[in-house]
């Protein structure tokens, strides 16, 4: 017995719903519920569940909830499923007449405050009519509402994965977006992996959930079952749905956010911890998140929640730059109807303590610990004020006075200031770094950690990737003494950040921009920037990459200078740097106003956008998030926080991103070194040393190595010629040696070490040989090449050919054309100079592997419709490629027996245009036809008027689900056996007939639109 018949997709469906029902979730099956099939709402428990928790509301008002969530259909899905999720998190608003009056009330859809008062189901094989007739595996119902979504894919084939879950849950967005209008979120698992997304989420956003109880140091693997013990204890679903599941919304664009796991359970304890702290000494806690993880959309969901479980309370949150300020600000106004309130920026102090006295009740307002320096009055002395200091470490928060020692003035630190400020007011610190050991005066301020999920934690759970390190301070011939120095006095600056050094330092630092900033240095640094983007990274992911300048005046000297070299780069580069009154009449339109950096910011997160290049200073280097963005060029040294919160800007998840590259040319090794002193043990462990030359290269060389190992035996050496002929013929050389039947497991080997190498490559290319460039650049084009001709898609040797020409291109500068295939259109099975070609070829097991696709492609067309011809074909096919495999027949035998099924397959996709009959008819007569003979005793004529009264007769019987029902297969059955007694069909052939026509009947489940 096979895998797949003890433990297939049915059986993974089963034990869901089982572990489901541990849970105490009612369990139905949809086939066995009479409804109206294209209401996704299960209207019999959503009645009487929104009944039973608004007992006293007017039974109009609960009837005019009732027609007003099932009337959302104005808007995009997104939009529509905004305004449910609003109704859902608040209640439904409505009015009716009582005593010739119009009243208001609020109808709830699910009683947050008494779990037992909800009724919680999970039903599979929900059948939703939409545009299509689906029927998602399993849906999760609170109150008759379809709230989750789950799509479930076999564990035990190896041909689908959760990838295929993910994209048939967009296929039913897109056919049944009527279910989703009332969808929470979206579950997807094959049991190896299960993640949880929105309807806006894309694949590599979809998240695991590796915890039951919080508790997720050292949580590598996530089981899946902790994914669903973990969302749906009844307590935590809800809380999840009206605290931790919103949209962030800006202008047109909807974006649903559902809380990751790290996010659910630090803001629960943070939210507890304040609790604490506004009982006690109003210390919260610092709340310790990695760069990447989510901690501006923690701070939205921490301050929803307090708000609710506080009477109202008052929001501060403190940044220490304006362009922070009015990126987090930014955040919470994308978030405002899920906080239902607007936040507001304070102008000034005094703005600050209007905005205080005059809300005694709720208010997010921000604003610069800037702003408190030259301010002594006092605010509020209101308790019930919370301020949140965003990278609540930074030296600008010490509680310590400092005297100038060459005015005598005492200067009183901002936390101090604050403290005084809002004096019974409870604070709680967000970091994207640790504090440092030293670090007394923050845990002063803001008490111990509430909650740590590390960069490990992070990298793993697939939140953000790893930062990998190049240094190229050896292009520019910098001295290594003036480097030294460099590096002393920055971290002298960041370790004594008073003003009287800082302005010392700032003096003596200006003679470095003499030496940084001259012109023999700027050439320098502009080629090799150039030269390291154009051969190393402008192919990788999107080619958005940044240039940290070392002040305004070098990032302007460097801006011109890569334009002189390269003049077509106007579009690709730009400049982002605060403007100033004192800057040169030239400068100005370069830099723009705060309009035009507004607009370079859309365009720069604009993966299309041909702005790939920034040049910045201060700017963008916290708070900005493009994911897709891959290398940062540093020439500005930076230490401690500010070095790693700059560096973190790569480190964001972005489709085909293995990971972020720091290209250092000012010498920062030292400064990330200490800078990682301070991280947990495994960060350090596993991120403490992050130079390509150690950690990227390294994997490469042993990647590499496999790889030849396992083309041993193959002379690919013409690939490293001139000859573009001789190189295609190599690469399609390559996938015909490993495509030997005797290689089965080398190929499924090379395909996995392929990719790796490929991975690795992608970080450390501008150090690797040309000769092993081009040995992975060969290794690249065979797994590519393997990877399109085993794939599900469409055969396109047109798309093969230009996949691997600008693979080529990329990796190897080759501006020849490669054509792996001497064919440059989409292919055709029934194409005679097609086969004839592929019968010629010197690389048989690549023709075999083709045809075999081919063929596999037509097959599967045929199951969609034919069940008695998909069988037959797909037996043949498998008939036949056992022969090959086990030796029986030679390569050019297979081909020949392969070309023969191709012709058979050719007349009978021909044969219903012949018979007069339809697609649909003429799987029905190959049904009635299968048993042996049947043609003996009928006349083709009466064979078809068979066919077609049968076809007639059973679409007019059909029903929803009727495959699951067995009263209704039972009428199917009697109406079957009827008719083929009506002619006389032969009595020891009826019931092996029967049970042909009702499995092709089982196949219009999937397809029909009723």
């Amino acid at each position: 017995m096979s895998i797949s018949s003890v433990f297939n997709e049915d059986s993974f469906e089963n034990s869901i719903l089982q572990l489901l029902a541990g849970l105490n979730y009612n369990i139905l099956q949809g086939y066995d519920i009479e409804r109206d099939y294209h209401n996704p709402l299960y209207m019999d428990e959503f009645e009487s569940s929104l009944y039973s928790i608004n007992k006293d509301a007017n039974p109009e008002a609960a009837q005019a909830a009732i027609e007003k969530l099932q009337n959302i259909d104005i808007g995009s899905l997104e939009e529509m499923n905004d305004t449910f999720m609003y109704y859902l998190q608040n209640g439904v608003s409505v009015t009716y007449l009582e005593n010739n009056e119009e009243v208001s009330t609020l109808i709830k859809l699910i009683d947050y405050e008494n779990v037992e008062n909800n009724t919680f189901t999970a039903i599979n094989q929900w059948t939703v009519i939409d545009k299509e007739n689906k029927r998602p595996d399993i849906v999760i119902f609170v109150n008759g509402i379809p709230l989750v979504v789950v799509e479930l894919k076999s564990p035990s084939r190896e041909e689908t994965d959760v990838s295929e879950a993910y994209t048939q849950l967009k296929k039913y967005m897109k056919v049944i977006p009527s279910l989703f209008v009332y969808n929470a979120f979206c579950i997807m698992s094959d049991q190896a992996t299960s993640k949880a997304g929105t309807i806006t989420s894309s694949e590599d956003r979809f998240m695991e959930w590796k915890t039951t109880d919080g508790s997720y140091e050292n949580t590598r693997f996530a089981s899946f079952d902790v994914l669903f013990e973990g969302i749906f204890e009844k307590n935590r679903f809800l809380d999840i749905l009206e605290n931790f599941t919103l949209f962030s919304k800006e202008s047109s664009k909807y974006i649903k956010i559902l809380a990751g796991y790290h996010q659910y359970f630090a803001v629960n304890k943070a939210v507890s911890s304040t609790l604490n702290a506004i009982k006690e000494d109003g210390k919260a806690g610092v709340f310790w998140h990695t760069q990447g993880s989510g901690k501006s959309l923690s701070m939205v969901f921490y301050v929803n929640k307090l708000q609710k479980v506080l009477s109202h309370p008052t929001f501060v949150v403190v940044t220490d730059r304006n362009d922070l300020d009015e990126q987090l600000y930014s955040q919470f106004v994308k978030c405002s109807d899920f906080l239902k309130q607007a936040p507001k920026q304070a102008e000034s102090m005094d703005n600050l303590r209007e905005l205080l006295e005059n809300r005694r009740a709720n208010g997010i307002f921000f604003t610069t610990i800037q702003k408190f320096e030259d301010y002594d009055k006092p605010l509020s002395e209101r308790k019930d004020i919370i301020v949140i200091s965003d990278e609540a470490h930074r030296s600008q928060y010490g509680l310590d006075e400092k005297v100038n020692a060459e005015t005598g003035k005492i200067k009183i630190g901002a936390a101090r200031k604050i403290r005084n400020a809002l004096p019974n007011a409870t604070y709680i610190g967000f970091t994207g770094t640790p504090l440092m050991k030293s670090d007394k005066s923050t845990r002063e301020v803001f008490g111990n950690y509430i909650d740590i999920y590390d960069m490990t934690q992070s990298v793993e759970d697939g939140a953000t990737v790893p930062i990998y390190y190049e240094s190229r301070v050896i292009k520019l011939k910098l001295n290594e003494s003036i480097l030294r120095e460099i590096d002393d006095k920055y971290e002298e600056l960041s370790r004594n950040a008073d003003e009287y050094n800082i302005e010392k330092s700032k003096r003596e630092l200006s003679k470095m921009e003499e030496l940084l900033g001259s012109p023999e240095t700027i050439d320098s640094l502009a080629n090799d920037i150039i030269i390291h983007y154009e051969d190393n990274r402008e192919f990788e992911v999107t080619g958005k990459a940044m240039i940290i300048a070392y002040s305004r005046k070098i990032a302007m000297k460097l801006y011109r200078r890569i334009l002189e070299l390269r003049p077509t780069w106007q579009d690709k580069l730009n400049i982002i740097m605060t403007s100033s009154n004192k800057d040169p009449e030239d400068w100005h339109d370069v830099i723009g106003t705060k309009s035009h950096q507004r607009q370079l910011a859309r365009r720069f997160k604009d993966d299309k956008d041909p702005f790939k290049i920034a040049i910045v200073v201060d700017m963008w280097l916290t708070g900005f998030d493009v994911p897709s963005l891959s290398t940062m060029y540093v020439y500005k040294p930076m230490s401690g926080h500010n070095l790693m919160q700059a560096i973190a800007r790569v480190n964001r998840v972005f489709q085909g991103k293995e990971g972020g590259l720091i290209v250092d040319y000012i010498g920062i090794s030292q400064a990330l070194k200490q800078a990682m002193s301070d991280y947990t043990e495994r960060d350090k462990k596993n991120y403490g040393d992050m130079d390509i030359v150690n950690v990227a290269h390294p994997k490469f060389l042993e990647k590499l190595e496999i790889c030849r190992d396992l083309m041993y035996g193959f002379d690919y050496s013409d690939f490293f010629g001139e000859d573009n002929l001789k190189r295609a013929k190599s690469i399609s050389g390559g996938v015909n040696f490993l495509e030997n039947p005797l290689r089965e497991e080398s190929k499924e080997t090379f395909l996995r070490e392929a990719l790796l190498l490929k991975q690795s490559a992608s970080l450390c290319r501008s150090i690797i040989s040309e000769h092993d460039r081009f040995e992975a650049a060969f290794f690249e084009s065979v797994r590519t090449l393997l990877t399109r001709i085993t794939s599900n898609k469409k055969l396109s040797f047109k798309e093969i050919n230009a996949a691997i020409n600008e693979l080529l291109k990329h990796s190897i500068k080759s501006e020849g054309i490669v054509n792996i295939v001497d064919s440059d259109e989409e292919i055709s099975l029934f194409d005679p100079d097609f086969l004839k070609k592929i019968s010629q070829m010197g690389e048989k097991n690549l023709a075999i592997q083709m045809l075999e696709k081919l063929i596999n492609e037509e097959v599967r067309v045929f199951k969609r419709t034919n069940i008695v011809k998909s069988e037959e074909f797909s037996n043949m096919l498998k008939k036949t490629m056992n022969q090959y495999l086990n030796g029986h027949i030679t390569n050019e035998e297979v081909i020949e027996e392969l070309k023969r099924l191709a012709e058979e397959i050719k007349d009978a996709k021909e044969k219903p245009n012949e018979l007069n009959l339809t697609a649909e008819e003429m799987a029905f007569y190959d049904a009635i036809t299968k048993p042996e003979n049947i043609k003996d005793f009928y006349e083709n004529d009466e064979l078809i008027r068979m066919t077609q009264e049968l076809t007639e007769s059973l679409n007019k019987n059909k029903t929803i689900d009727w495959t699951k029902k067995e009263s209704s297969r039972a009428n199917m059955r009697r109406i079957v056996k009827r008719l083929l007694k009506k002619y006389d069909y032969p009595p020891e052939s009826i019931k092996y007939a029967m049970d042909v026509v009702l499995e092709q009947c089982e196949l219009w489940a999937d397809n029909a639109v009723y």
